[in-house]
């Protein structure tokens, strides 16, 4: 482990912008046995082993850190695998616990063999059965088309602010080209976001494959950093399914899923940590409906629509403003340019608001929230008759509740058979 660790040190060292000529030599010279050392005493200060019914990591030289994780309360392991690591044959280890924590549980870097022997003991101890027991098999249910990916992102937010910003360099070369060669020069920090954003989209969703297993959905994607991960049954707080109004002509949407436990990954920013697991990256609407099924399988339609007089508060909206319900799950209908549907298993709902600002009281309208304890996924009545959204409040409250019981009894939902 020692050799790909001092390996890893030394390309980060070596691909750097440390400056170039003579002072970036020296620099380098200076700078990589700094990086070597403290790569070095990392690894030699990080250790982990199993105490009892808890998997324990300690880390840390001056300050150190001692992290217990209770084998019951691990839900999944994934396996992430940066492209260096890839090259290295090695793998990270990230464990789920239950409930959205700050601590995170990675045990970064071993042998990808090891690491999936590891994986599979610890899940193993994490469920009371044998250590040595098989993984539970799995069924491919779909994979993500290339082609429909690179067009999808194309006819993205993304991909049309890329088209806009283009169009106005090619207008400004043409009218002023000597303010647009400033310009554009100036932009070096916009372009490269854009690009980092598109790869970035292009690499967490490459090749993404769907399958099901004894354990829940198993993910597979990425096109240079692979990652693999699985969503637990019964851990899914929200599904959401957006379609864009430049994908609609082909039939086209996008499923994502909120799913308690799940942490911010190294070297996620605050907008992308908040961003949700996609489960379908782009796909048609009969791809989405069966996978949606093996997420929620009482998923309800949305076919209460708003009353007329919301028009006049969402006059954009109103036409995507519905909801439906049904004694497990409810979901509601909103958007503008993007129409987008947000499923919420009552059993999870941690909260019911109702709401009503000035302009709905004098419309006599009423919003009610649900709130789940994911990231930001609920779904929202929007809009609603004040004695309709009452209504809803009270049943809503009592289905909620009983869901809940029935999830704490340990009542599971009927899986649909994967068809033929």
């Amino acid at each position: 482990m020692l050799v790909p660790l001092l390996f890893v040190a030394f390309y980060a060292i070596s691909s750097g912008n440390l400056g170039r000529g003579v002072g970036g030599t020296i620099v380098r010279l200076v700078a990589l046995p700094i990086v070597l050392l403290f790569a070095v005493i990392s690894w030699w200060v990080t250790r982990w082993r199993i105490e009892g019914d808890a998997l324990r990591i300690e880390t840390g030289l001056i300050r150190r850190s001692s992290l217990r994780f209770p084998l019951t309360q691990i839900q999944a392991i994934d396996t992430v695998r940066p492209a260096l690591a890839r090259v290295l044959g090695l793998a990270e280890l990230r464990l789920r616990m239950g409930g959205a924590t700050g601590s995170q549980g990675r045990l970064a870097y071993l042998s990808l063999p090891h690491a999936d022997t590891l994986r599979g003991q610890l899940l193993a101890l994490a469920h009371g059965i044998p250590i040595d027991t098989a993984p539970p098999p799995e069924q491919v249910l779909l994979s993500v088309r290339t082609d429909r990916l690179l067009a999808s992102i194309a006819l993205s937010r993304l991909g049309v602010v890329t088209v806009v910003l283009l169009a106005g360099a090619v207008v400004s070369l043409v009218v002023a080209p000597r303010v647009a060669v400033g310009v554009i020069g100036g932009s070096g920090t916009a372009i490269l976001g854009l690009v980092t954003a598109f790869w970035r989209r292009l690499n967490s969703d490459y090749g993404l494959t769907v399958a099901e297993a004894g354990d829940g959905l198993r993910l597979r994607s990425g096109l240079i950093d692979t990652a693999a991960e699985t969503i637990p049954r019964g851990r899914v707080q929200a599904v959401r399914m957006i379609e864009p109004l430049l994908w609609r002509p082909f039939g086209w949407c996008r499923v994502e899923v909120d799913v308690a436990g799940r942490q911010k990954s190294r070297g996620e920013n605050r907008s992308e940590s908040r961003e949700l697991r996609a489960v379908l990256p782009v796909g048609s609407h009969a791809e989405a409906a069966w996978l949606l099924g093996r997420l929620l399988p009482d998923a309800p339609s949305a076919t209460t629509p708003a009353p007329p007089r919301a028009r006049y508060k969402a006059p954009l909206r109103y036409h995507f403003l519905a909801w439906g319900w049904t004694d497990t799950c409810a979901v509601a209908t909103s958007g503008r340019l993007a129409r987008v549907t947000s499923w919420v298993p009552l059993g999870k709902i941690q909260s019911l608001r109702r709401v009503q600002g000035p302009l709905q009281r004098r419309l006599r309208l009423a919003t009610i929230h649900l709130d789940t304890a994911g990231r930001r996924v609920g779904a929202s009545l929007l809009d609603r008759d004040v004695d309709e959204a009452d209504r809803a409040l009270g049943e809503l409250t009592e289905l909620s509740r009983a869901a809940r019981k029935t999830r704490q009894a340990g009542g599971t939902p009927v899986i649909p058979p994967a068809p033929a």
